[in-house]
């Protein structure tokens, strides 16, 4: 049992520094394309404790690691707030802070790949770097699904005509349900694993 707790408190300490890296991205951005929301709400900040959400940080990562026997562990920070008509250029802007959630968590995967290629690093370092390589790039490919809250939707949206977007809006409300349906039903793990392995190739690391 106490193995088991020292494996996801393990895992969830990765998790929530790649958590935390891809909301500072968000809010970062955003504060460039001059929305100061995040800035003003706390979360232009490295620090994790801002970014948690009861459900998609805690209970959710615990679910999936109970649930899958304590072979997987992942969730999700609380979404950075962006006023939609404080950017510059709105669609564009969305577009861009959609992506750069993402983006950052597979600068950081790529930062530690070229590190773990050059740099001879002791065992539980090592296991470390690799494990938060992983967690890094699932958690980019995860937010590019086109489902609210989740990246993909916002850069869906800044690309949608405005009736089209308007409509997609709409699925919003049932967009917990429906990413909580597609995890328990393996059709996320169809989609998203396959991305996964093929970056991890990439980047000359195993899955």
């Amino acid at each position: 049992m106490h193995i088991r707790i020292l494996e996801f408190l393990f895992s969830f300490g990765l998790l929530l520094i790649a958590m935390t890296v891809h909301e500072f991205a968000h809010g970062f951005t955003a504060y460039k394309l001059g929305d100061n929301t995040a800035k003003y709400s706390g979360r232009l900040t490295l620090n994790p404790l801002a970014h948690i959400d009861l459900f998609w940080t805690l209970l959710l990562p615990l679910l999936l690691f109970i649930s899958s026997n304590g072979n997987f562990v992942f969730g999700a920070a609380k979404p950075v707030p962006v006023s939609y008509w404080a950017l510059k250029n709105p669609k564009r802007d969305m577009v861009l802070i959609g992506i750069s959630g993402p983006l950052a968590n597979f600068i950081l995967a790529g930062i530690l790949a070229t590190v773990l290629r050059i740099v001879p690093l002791p065992g539980l370092i090592n296991l470390m770097a690799v494990n938060l390589l992983v967690i890094n790039v699932l958690l980019g490919v995860f937010n590019l699904i086109p489902i609210p809250p989740l990246d993909g939707s916002r850069i869906l949206l800044g690309l949608l005509p405005d009736p089209l977007a308007a409509q997609f809006i709409a699925i919003e409300r049932y967009s917990f349900f429906l990413i909580i349906l597609l995890i328990w039903t393996g059709v996320i793990n169809s989609i998203v694993w396959p991305a996964v392995s093929f970056i991890l190739k990439l980047l000359g690391v195993s899955s």
